[in-house]
């Protein structure tokens, strides 16, 4: 994916799975956007501070499969944003989504599409 894709939304309540494997994430809703499943590297813009993040656009088939989320981890983020409109800037697609057999494999994965998105 060359070119950048912005998604702006309302920060809402996930099932905070993220939070209990240790990535918190920013969730928004994604119905309609014209944009492909999958892990990306992306930037997200907190009070005029930009922050490098970890974002997830899908259906998350490992958990529930229901509503297509966007997903965002911040890297270096503590604090509350929900209700809040974020503007998340998908700059690089990492890999596909896919399902896990487990919450531990998805886990691991997420650790390391962490440390792969950290190091670009």
């Amino acid at each position: 994916m060359s070119n950048m894709v912005t998604i702006e939304g309302e920060v809402i309540h996930g099932a905070k799975l993220g939070r209990r494997m240790g990535f918190p994430t920013a969730n928004m809703e994604v119905s309609g956007a014209d944009i492909e499943n999958g892990v990306y590297l992306s930037r997200v813009e907190i009070e005029g501070r930009e922050y490098k993040a970890m974002s997830n656009v899908g259906v998350r088939p490992s958990v529930d499969g229901k509503c297509r989320l966007l997903e965002t981890h911040i890297f270096d983020f503590q604090g509350d944003l929900y209700g809040q409109t974020l503007s998340v800037h998908l700059i690089r697609k990492i890999r596909d989504e896919k399902r896990f057999g487990s919450v531990e494999e998805l886990r691991q994965q997420l650790e390391s599409d962490f440390e792969q998105i950290r190091s670009l």
